[in-house]
């Protein structure tokens, strides 16, 4: 019976139902009588059962007709709220995945997610922290929508869109810079290198640069789970660290930190990465054009 069940027929039996009359039941539908006493008949036909008593002035339902009712009320309802849900697919509206180094996230995003949230207040954004390597693993398996990384992974099946160049810089507290300068690297007893672990691809630059700028070889190196950590170790004056400049506009204001002399210049560009393959819904559509053209105006001169 199921395959030949048509939405129309139950619209029109329900109407029929509210009407009690098969010619009131064609006004409100708009159609011909003939219409409406046709699609009647072929419902019955189709269910094998009487679905109406025919009365001098006009219908009521059999006990299968009532039955025949809460389902049809039941199917036009689910009929609607498919219709609702897939014209909801063009609003912004659910929930999207975003992976990124936990000091972007800090130092870049805040001013994009205040600006987005408040327009796109439908719109739920799970952030994920980790590492270059972990981010496009989880974006490749589809675990996360969108990664943002500081350097394009050159896989066949990801796309890389540059967002921003991060300008890094090896800094040190004031004393301690002091001390590097007037004694060298190898006098001073206990320096270490300040950084994210070994799986950063800032911790892993930043010791060739510090081999380059003479620090010498099995120096200690401490890796810290955020970027607020590694700024108070570092202005401490417990060891050195490349980082992004922005992350330390606030102590280099306040010269708590300085930065040293680099032999090159270091500037990752971080991006925004996605499977080419994945089908994106409305929401990650909205987020991938907003945070582009953020980024785009905030590099603009």
């Amino acid at each position: 019976m199921l395959e030949t069940l048509e939405g129309r027929s139950l619209l029109t039996f329900l109407a029929v139902l509210e009407e009690g009359n098969f010619s009131r039941a064609a006004e409100k539908l708009g159609y011909v009588q003939s219409t409406v006493t046709s699609q009647i008949q072929l419902l019955e036909q189709n269910c094998n059962q009487k679905l109406f008593h025919r009365l001098p002035r006009g219908v009521k339902p059999t006990e299968a007709g009532e039955q025949f009712a809460r389902y049809a009320r039941q199917f036009v309802q689910l009929g609607h709220s498919l219709e609702e849900a897939l014209e909801n697919l063009d609003l912004p509206r659910g929930t999207m995945r975003l992976g990124a180094l936990e000091s972007f996230l800090v130092t870049r995003m805040s001013g994009f997610m205040h600006d987005f949230f408040t327009e796109y207040t439908d719109i739920n954004l799970l952030l994920e922290t980790g590492f270059q390597a972990d981010i496009v693993d989880q974006v490749q398996s589809h675990a996360l929508d969108f990664g943002i990384v500081p350097m394009d992974p050159k896989q066949d099946d990801l796309i890389f869109e540059p967002l921003i160049d991060e300008e890094m810089i090896v800094v040190a507290s004031k004393h301690l810079a002091d001390l590097i300068e007037n004694q060298g690297w190898d006098h001073i007893s206990g320096i270490q290198v300040i950084g994210f672990g070994s799986r950063c691809v800032y911790h892993t630059e930043g010791l060739k640069l510090l081999s380059e700028m003479g620090l010498p070889a099995g120096i200690h190196s401490n890796g810290f789970a955020s970027t607020e950590l590694v700024r108070q170790v570092v202005t401490c004056g417990l060891g050195v660290a490349l980082v992004p400049k922005i992350s330390m506009a606030q102590e280099l204001a306040q010269g708590s930190v300085v930065p040293l002399p680099m032999p090159r210049k270091i500037t990752f560009a971080h991006g925004i990465v996605r499977h080419k393959k994945r089908v994106l819904n409305t929401p990650s559509k909205v987020f991938y054009r907003e945070i582009v053209e953020y980024f785009s105006n905030a590099s603009a001169p």
